[in-house]
């Protein structure tokens, strides 16, 4: 099949691209990469009116590093960061992340913006910035505002932009050399969405530690309560408490959904005391 018809807007900044967005009053989509909205459209799941092409607008393809941050222009592909052209908040985490995502035609044209503004519960990129603390910067006619990755996915393909704003920039946090972490994924087969995702990151020196669940049918799931087990004891809880925890996170979890969680809770916390 083939799209419905639709007009292409090319916007010269980002506030031309939010005031694009408004006027289509829920009949323009952004798209980037369109590793998503690309099937969508050609199996007429979504016909917009508009869409809204930000690939070419100006620093979205960018990354730096500052004193305290690494930034990554939201039109900055998978690949890119793959193949270590972005600096890491902490070595090696971002490399492995991007490639283990779908196959590399898909990374090659997936961007890291287009996948956290996607907001699939199953995507790599929402639970793994989530356990780096990063934020997200969305920008519309008004400005710039930043919102935390833990108020940015409100839910299964929801997020807190409004309906005149477009993700222009994600922010990490820079980690010290003594920071480590472990990232676990459980699938069928390679570059399937995850059933299961286990994230960890701990940072003695900024004294962080982070337990991430994802691919839990919502935003990722944080459990302080995993993360300061491993804080004391410097070993993951059980499976047998992991899975408690999860039974009790007031979320919707099957038991098979429980256990791989637990399992890939496990193996990324094992994965990064291994390097300590």
């Amino acid at each position: 099949m083939k799209p419905a018809p639709f007009d292409l807007i090319r916007p010269t900044d980002p506030a031309a691209a939010g005031l694009a967005l408004a006027a289509g009053d829920g009949t323009a989509k952004v798209v980037s990469g369109s590793q998503s909205l690309g099937p969508m459209l050609n199996l007429r799941l979504a016909r917009p009116e508009q869409l809204i092409d930000v690939t070419s607008l100006p620093g979205l393809t960018a990354m730096r590093e500052t004193a305290t941050h690494v930034e990554i222009g939201a039109a900055v592909t998978h690949a890119r960061i793959e193949d270590g052209e972005c600096p890491e908040p902490i070595a090696g985490i971002l490399h492995h992340v991007a490639g283990g995502i779908a196959y590399r035609a898909v990374r090659n044209r997936g961007t890291i913006g287009g996948s956290l503004c996607h907001a699939d519960p199953a995507a790599d990129w929402v639970t793994a910035m989530t356990a780096l603390g990063a934020s997200v910067i969305a920008t519309g006619p008004g400005g710039a505002r930043e919102i935390a990755m833990t108020d940015f996915m409100l839910g299964a393909y929801r997020t807190a932009l409004a309906t005149n704003e477009i993700v222009t920039l994600i922010r990490i946090p820079r980690h010290s050399v003594e920071a480590r972490w472990g990232y676990y994924k459980i699938c069928r087969k390679v570059g399937e969405f995850a059933d299961a995702i286990g994230a960890f990151v701990a940072d003695p020196v900024s004294r962080t530690c982070r337990v991430v669940f994802g691919a839990t049918g919502g935003a990722p799931l944080l459990s302080a309560e995993l993360a300061g087990h491993v804080a004391r004891t410097g070993a993951p809880a059980e499976i047998a408490a992991v899975k408690e925890v999860l039974a009790n996170s007031g979320q919707a979890l099957s038991e098979i959904k429980i256990h791989q969680l637990a399992v890939a809770h496990r193996r990324s916390v094992l994965e990064a005391l291994a390097d300590a």
